[in-house]
């Protein structure tokens, strides 16, 4: 690869020399190099790919445990468990993006991906399939982080925003698809077919990064810090595992509470460990990113959405397939739309931020977030369809202009030794904010299903959800416009 096109805005550990970086290549500063472009679109396909597959299994659970002769608790363990391993590798992938180069970090993940996909594809039993779900969230883990750091890496600030909406077609259209893509495969066949079709775009997207994917970088000798790995191990599947449980259980139930308590604890720990890391040596996940005002304000600003979609994700499925009696391919087909819709506006959407900020954009979709969640607490057994689906696409475009802004607003302060820090907090917040909105809502609306009925329930659990999402309204007011690296509590 030639020096000019090693567009390498590099990891140095705080306190080193900086690298030399070359965020924009010869041609301009706001054209990108065919080898950029290359590089970024291997890094989407492949991202679209891994997050299609955390979604294909939901409606397959009741198939597979009658096939693999399992109770529900045991066969929720391959929702369960890809999840606490997303929670304890993604604290991780800060380190590994600044000691391994970014095509070692891709040909690992989508490695790791790939085998997992092809074990759960042969899986004999329940065990089998739940290591390879288990190693296909590793490699999962691992790609979201690698793609904003690439992006943030190769692409000049004032473009980002355009490139970054291209991200929310791999973080909203494919989750959107998964369900109704499974639907339609076992209508027809195995459970196995699941795995079937994703293994081969696995492959080709494996494939194409080995023979296209070049180094953006060059690696930084950073040491791992072995007592902070072990404490991610309690902190975050600690916490994450509580969470799920006491949502799953619809109430607080001792094993979950424990684990939550320890997670906290150890959460702690974690961070203090960090914190005093960051005086001697890099850190394994560096907080100083915090220090940014815009990193931290667009930080609670996804929180909150993520809380407010996983919560919609959740329980418009339970409303659709308890109360009206859709089935699981049915159930797809009605949100399709709204994660389609996210996901073809996102594009549009970056490159209204960059042109005017992100303002206008997240105060818009703050408020239409509230709106389509107060409208979803007043469903009953008889609403219509179609404005049901209405109401997800208004959802969905309110997130759609709340992600890309809080994405590209969060991550473009930050200096260059913090790109890959930064990505895998941001990631790490949204694995946890998933889970407390899961658990908060479900525990909603088991409670008052329980005492006053299934509708009652849903009411609750979505006025929940529309109050919670009025901080967003507020945090979005606080957003401004970030034009790159700034001094630390700067804009």
């Amino acid at each position: 690869m030639p020096a000019d096109a090693r567009s390498a805005v590099q990891d140095s550990p705080a306190g080193s020399a900086p690298a030399v970086h070359e965020t924009a290549p010869s041609a301009g500063p706001e054209k990108l190099s065919r080898q950029s472009v290359t590089v970024i679109t291997t890094l989407l396909v492949a991202t679209f790919v891994v997050i299609l597959n955390e979604t294909i299994m939901n409606v397959a659970l009741q198939r597979l445990m009658a096939d693999l002769r399992v109770d529900a608790p045991t066969v929720q363990w391959l929702s369960t468990g890809f999840m606490l391993t997303m929670a304890v590798v993604i604290p991780t992938t800060g380190f590994i993006l600044q000691r391994l180069s970014t095509r070692a970090v891709f040909m690992l993940a989508m490695g790791l991906f790939s085998a997992g996909t092809l074990l759960a594809a042969l899986a004999p039993g329940f065990e089998v399939l739940l290591l390879a779900r288990i190693v296909q969230a590793g490699g999962t883990a691992i790609m979201l982080p690698l793609l904003m750091t690439t992006i943030l890496t190769l692409v000049p600030v004032s473009r980002r925003g355009a490139v970054m909406g291209n991200v929310s077609i791999a973080i909203s259209v494919a989750p959107a698809m998964g369900p109704t893509v499974s639907g339609l495969i076992l209508q027809h066949f195995s459970w196995r077919f699941m795995f079937v079709f994703v293994l081969p775009i696995a492959l080709l997207a494996f494939a194409i990064g080995a023979k296209f994917l070049r180094n953006i970088g060059e690696n930084e000798k950073t040491r791992l810090d072995a007592l902070s790995v072990v404490l991610t191990v309690p902190a975050f599947g600690g916490v994450v595992y509580g969470l799920s449980q006491i949502g799953g259980k619809g109430g607080a139930a001792a094993p979950a509470v424990v684990a939550l308590g320890i997670g906290i604890v150890a959460l702690l720990a974690f961070v203090l460990r960090q914190l005093r890391l960051q005086k001697r040596e890099a850190p394994l996940l560096d907080l100083r990113a915090f220090r940014f005002r815009m990193f931290t304000v667009s930080i609670l600003l996804l929180v909150v959405a993520m809380i407010a979609l996983f919560g919609a994700v959740i329980l418009l499925p339970l409303y659709l397939q308890e109360i009206r009696g859709l089935k699981s391919l049915e159930t797809g087909l009605v949100l399709l739309p709204g994660g389609l819709a996210m996901g073809l506006l996102g594009p549009v959407i970056g490159r209204l931020f960059d042109r005017v900020g992100p303002l206008p954009l997240t105060v818009t979709g703050s408020t239409l977030m509230v709106l389509a969640l107060w409208q979803f607490s007043r469903l009953d057994a008889g609403t219509p369809v179609g404005w049901i689906i209405g109401l997800h696409v208004a959802l969905s475009l309110g997130l759609a202009l709340l992600f890309t802004p809080a994405f590209t607003t969060g991550l473009n302060p930050l200096p260059p030794h913090l790109y890959s820090h930064g990505s895998a907090i941001m990631s790490t917040l949204q694995q946890v904010a998933g889970a407390a909105g899961t658990a908060l809502l479900v525990s909603i609306f088991a409670a008052v299903s329980a005492a006053a009925g299934l509708v009652a329930g849903m009411h609750a659990a979505f006025l929940a959800a529309a109050g919670i999402a009025l901080a967003a309204v507020v945090l979005s007011v606080l957003m401004r416009k970030t034009d790159g690296a700034a001094s630390p509590g700067g804009h």
